[in-house]
């Protein structure tokens, strides 16, 4: 394998992927919240290995011979950034806001028990723990009673499992339901790639690594950004900015 044929592969990858759009919208937004972020960026390199994998195989001359198959994609990739939009809007009309979970070994104030920890994706709450004063018992001789109970309203590995399918499913859809996945992943990168004969899969090789390196600077470095989304203000301004790069892409893809 042509080892010469790594870094043309690695810069030609870089500048496909390093771009504003829907899967690094949402790469920034779990990083940012720490949703599960391991589990997303493992999606999309994955994603992008069996990718870049089919258009150097040869996919990307069976895509451009059946036309009819990315009409498909573009509509149904249309619609579904449309619904993500908003989604993005409705975030950004009740943003929330970045909190530190407390110390399940040091006992709860009554103002922070009460308190929920906010990390909403897409509308939906991670898990909220409530004080319920306790009715009042007849008491016995020598016995005691609770004056408020911790009562969990949502069990968290539950809940846990629940929205790292949710985040997984998104980033799915958001890889494959892009039809500029194909064009420029498979059909671009494979014509390219190919050019390189034997050393086409060094290439393919450098475009790999040069996902993974992305999305993890992405997902993890994001994280860096945490103490500007501790203000709502700072989630919807991110929200706004996303619905408005959706609703491009999904526009763009319907009306094209």
């Amino acid at each position: 394998m042509g080892v010469s044929a790594v870094l043309p592969g690695l810069g030609f990858g870089l500048s496909l992927i390093v771009a504003i759009g829907a899967q690094n919208a949402f790469v920034l937004r779990q990083g940012i919240r720490g949703g599960h972020i391991l589990a997303v960026i493992a999606v999309c390199t994955l994603s992008d290995v069996v990718l870049i994998s089919a258009g150097i195989g040869g996919a990307g001359a069976f895509l451009t011979t059946t036309p009819v198959l990315m009409e498909v994609v573009h509509y149904v990739g249309g619609a579904f950034l449309l619904g993500y939009a908003a989604i993005a809007v409705r975030r950004a009309l009740s943003p929330g806001s970045l909190r530190t979970a407390p110390d399940p070994r040091v006992p709860p104030s009554p103002s922070d028990a009460a308190a929920s920890v906010d990390t909403a994706s897409m509308g939906n709450t991670i898990g909220t723990v409530d004080v319920a004063t306790a009715p009042a018992e007849p008491r016995a001789a020598g016995a005691s009673t609770l004056s408020a109970s911790v009562v969990p309203t949502h069990p968290r590995n539950t809940d846990d499992r629940s929205t790292l399918v949710r985040a997984v499913l998104t980033c799915l859809a958001l890889t494959w339901l892009n039809p500029h996945v194909y064009l420029d992943t498979v059909i671009l990168m494979g014509s390219f790639g190919n050019t390189y004969g034997r050393d086409r899969w060094a290439f393919a090789a450098g475009a790999m690594i040069a996902s993974v390196l992305w999305f993890i600077t992405l997902g993890y470095g994001s994280r860096l950004l945490a103490p500007v989304f501790a203000r709502p203000a700072a989630w919807r301004v991110l929200d706004s900015v996303i619905a408005l790069i959706m609703l491009a892409l999904g526009v763009g893809l319907l009306v094209r």
